[in-house]
């Protein structure tokens, strides 16, 4: 079977990796390349397997969507075409469990493809995330792939409305997400105006222990666009992956206005992991002002942070994580 696949792969690649190959920067709106009436294919902005900038053509209107990303599942079922999705990586994300059926191919995970059963459910257009760049040219092979990512310097709410229309471009939705859209602007204004003046740390914790994050990652949305000073980590220090773990005499020692806490054992169901509020609730942690405050925030929706990141649906959880947990709501 094994044999089979790999040479069913190696027959198709001539047709498809043009699908995927580099092309000059493509502005954040896509380029129709048939007349606007009846267009067969879009070209868009996407990233490669070296995470570069490039464009990618992709068949306009596609029937059968792969995704291994739930970022983009999340926009695809926001903009009500989830009906196109003919296989998916498995995800613990509830607003998303329909897809987790038998009449969708399961497609491994978001960090691992199963090459075998993307190829089997015959995509138009197939959907990864940062975890399977390594995979991007094999999967390359199959059809052309869109690797969507926030950026963390435009900011998560720009980022998702950048990648909405983008995805939405392949439908001629895009009103629709700009429609869908609306409204995050006036939250994240609402949150500035609340932490001007605030210092936190941010972090996630995992394996009993607490890291801390920076804004270049994971978590960015709450010090770059909520406005939260993040005295956690020096800005030039890389946290984007999982952070750098800190002790809690750290905390103690800067000692911020907010602790802003993500379980990623929770995220990602580790089996047997005490909960995030079990590890941080110690005698340090505890004798600091933001426990003594009530200022520990502990993210309500861990998986759609750490897995989701990017969809419009995560943005909101997002954005009420924040707003619930410091008495915005």
């Amino acid at each position: 079977m094994k044999k089979l696949a790999a040479l069913a792969l190696s027959g198709i690649l001539a047709l498809s990796l043009t699908a995927c190959s580099p092309g000059s920067a493509a502005p954040p709106s896509a380029q129709v390349s048939q007349a606007a009436e009846s267009p067969r294919t879009v070209t868009i902005s996407s990233l490669n397997g070296s995470k570069e900038e490039v464009t990618v053509e992709v068949p306009y209107d596609p029937r059968r969507i792969a995704i291994l990303d739930m970022a983009s599942l999340d926009i695809l079922d926001a903009l009500g075409v989830g009906d196109r999705v003919v296989g998916t990586a498995d995800t613990s994300l509830d607003y998303l469990q329909s897809y987790l059926r038998d009449d969708v191919a399961n497609l491994g995970t978001i960090k691992e493809a199963d090459l075998e059963a993307v190829m089997a459910c015959e995509p138009d257009v197939i959907f990864i995330g940062g975890r399977l760049a390594s995979s991007y040219d094999a999967l390359c092979e199959i059809a052309p792939v869109v690797y969507l990512a926030t950026d963390p310097q435009l900011g998560v709410v720009e980022s998702v409305r950048k990648n909405a229309v983008a995805v939405a471009s392949l439908f001629g939705l895009e009103n629709r997400a700009e429609t869908l859209m609306a409204g995050f602007e006036q939250r994240v204004t609402a949150l500035r105006d609340f932490s001007a003046g605030k210092t936190a740390v941010i972090g996630l914790v995992t394996s009993g222990s607490f890291n801390v994050l920076g804004n270049d990652g994971r978590c960015s949305l709450i010090g770059v666009e909520a406005g939260f000073d993040n005295i956690g980590v020096d800005a030039n220090i890389d946290t984007s992956t999982h952070g750098n773990e800190a002790s809690f005499e750290f905390l103690v020692e800067k000692d911020p206005n907010y602790i802003f806490v993500m379980d990623r054992d929770a995220a990602i169901g580790t089996d047997g992991a005490r909960l995030a509020q079990e590890i941080m609730e110690n005698e340090l942690v505890m004798g600091t002002g933001a426990y003594q405050s009530g200022h520990i925030v502990y993210l309500a929706h861990p998986a759609v942070w750490y897995t989701a990141e990017g969809g419009i649906t995560a943005l909101d959880r997002m954005l009420q994580d924040l707003e619930q947990g410091l008495g915005l709501s």
